[in-house]
């Protein structure tokens, strides 16, 4: 790893507008690129990824229906958001990424592969949604004020990011991405459909998975790995459902396997 005097101290904003849609991206580092994909909710931020900036060029944009993106309310399957990411990457004019996605986002990440894996380099899916797994459901419905605390194995690890009195602007926030998200369940973001092609993924593949999950059962990962040809896991003891949140060391791991 280099020294600690090469990670930055925070991104650069970045506002693109992909194919018509305001789009606000996260960039720190030189190198390789590595695109980030988050998951369902973005209120804990991305500081855990600026150590991959001393290496990689990191690009962390916030879907469309999260953050502080425009809606899209025309995007309204996993599939539109491949294509979404197929013309970042075109605009960008980058011939191939290190993608890298948790959650909701490793499905977008294992969904964009399929159909455009000549433009990912190596893959890495940290506890992924998408694959139905008989006897171990995932976790879909919580009350709001529930989830925090079902993310991780240490509360305290994300504490920071949850205020005690939220304002109106937060809760807004919550809402709307918590509506994007009910949107791609109600598209089939967990169902069959990745079952038939996950053979397609056809590059390197790193499976990580935090072995306190409470929301998409670590069990999963078995699963991901039979039908990825050649794919690896990785399963971090201690984490749940935000395992670079929760620790620092999967982060440098999936530094080594991109490297």
């Amino acid at each position: 790893m280099s020294s600690a005097s090469t990670i930055p101290a925070e991104f650069r904003r970045e506002k693109l507008k992909v194919n018509g849609v305001d789009v606000i991206m996260l960039t720190a580092g030189s190198g390789e690129p590595l695109l980030f994909f988050h998951g369902a909710g973005t209120w804990h931020g991305f500081d855990f990824a600026l150590p991959w900036a001393s290496r990689f060029q990191v690009m962390i944009p916030y879907h469309p229906g999260w953050g502080e993106s425009a809606d899209a309310p025309e995007m309204t399957t996993p599939d539109d958001y491949a294509l979404h990411y197929l013309e970042l990457i075109d605009q960008l004019k980058l011939d191939k990424v290190n993608l890298v996605g948790i959650s909701m986002g490793g499905r977008f990440a294992a969904t964009f592969t399929i159909h455009h894996r000549r433009r990912v380099r190596k893959l890495v899916l940290i506890c992924p949604a998408g694959l139905v797994v008989p006897g171990s459901p995932h976790i879909s419905k919580l009350p709001p004020e529930d989830i925090p605390k079902y993310l991780v194995n240490d509360f305290s690890v994300i504490a920071r990011h949850v205020p005690q009195s939220p304002s109106a602007e937060f809760q807004a926030a919550r809402e709307r991405e918590g509506a994007s998200f009910g949107r791609m369940m109600q598209a089939g973001l967990v169902g069959p459909w990745l079952d038939r092609w996950l053979h397609r993924v056809n590059v390197p593949t790193l499976i990580v998975w935090g072995d306190k999950d409470r929301l998409v059962p670590p069990e999963h990962a078995q699963a991901w790995a039979k039908l990825i040809p050649g794919s690896k896991v990785l399963m971090v003891p201690g984490a749940g459902h935000l395992v670079p949140d929760e620790k620092p060391e999967s982060v440098e791991e999936i530094a080594k396997f991109l490297a």
